[in-house]
């Protein structure tokens, strides 16, 4: 499985969503309707990376700030949580109200 995963360009965890997902799918459906669900998937990745970068980013903060600092980047690390928030609401309001 890691040599698929490898050649679709996909991480193990990845590739096995995407493989359960193909597995489970209705083949009914419209090509417009797997299409909005690869996007939802792709949009959850991609929060889910963007959160951890902003995760790293509060403890270098916290760390800071622990040290008796006031760091510049504060404002901009709680925007791009707020920012990665939203996403993630956006992907989920878009997968809950699927047909």
């Amino acid at each position: 499985m890691t040599a698929g995963a490898k050649a679709a360009g996909l991480t193990l965890a990845g590739f096995l969503a995407r493989a359960a997902l193909s597995a489970a799918r209705d083949l009914e459906r419209t090509a417009s309707a797997v299409a909005d669900e690869r996007e939802v998937i792709a949009e959850f990745f991609a929060a889910r990376r963007h959160l951890g970068h902003v995760g790293n980013n509060l403890n270098q903060i916290a760390r800071a700030v622990n040290a008796g600092a006031h760091p510049g980047e504060l404002d901009v690390v709680i925007a791009a949580t707020d920012r990665a928030i939203q996403r993630v609401q956006h992907a989920t309001d878009r997968l809950l109200h699927q047909d």
